[in-house]
């Protein structure tokens, strides 16, 4: 039998439209918000961002795929995902992007292997690695 204090992996947390978030939000599973949160996010695990979904905010997080609208930094470990409906206003960190056409991003973009780690469970930090760095100022059409 499992303790009641273990951690479970596969734990997948939903912020449903129509719902609205105030304050931060740290977990250590994955999460899909559909909804709006006016707050930081900090998981180690995945951050999907639905059609619906907004954040205002800062995100630190080890992958994402955002569809809905994000203002504010955006701290990706391994690979965030633009699809074609993503609007981000803000600066961007992460190890890889894929950005689909249709999807926009006004901000400047940071990639290196490992962004971002995990210290102490402290919350995500960023890697002391000296980056690449490109300015974005327009949407991807």
């Amino acid at each position: 039998m499992a303790k009641s204090n273990e951690f479970n992996g596969n734990v997948i947390n939903l912020i449903g439209a129509g719902t609205e978030i105030k304050g931060n939000i740290k977990s250590n599973g994955d999460i899909r918000i559909d909804g709006f949160l006016n707050g930081n996010l900090n998981t180690k695990g995945k951050v999907v961002i639905g059609e619906s979904g907004r954040i205002k905010g800062e995100i630190f997080c080890t992958s994402s795929d955002i569809e809905g609208t994000i203002e504010g930094k955006v701290n990706v470990g391994e690979l965030l995902t633009l699809k074609s409906s993503a609007k981000v206003i803000g600066d961007i960190k992460t190890g890889r992007l894929a950005i689909e056409p249709g999807s926009a991003f006004t901000g400047s973009c940071i990639m290196t292997e490992n962004a971002i780690k995990n210290e102490g469970g402290k919350g995500l930090k960023l890697n002391k690695n000296t980056p690449e760095t490109t300015d974005a100022k327009a949407a991807s059409l």
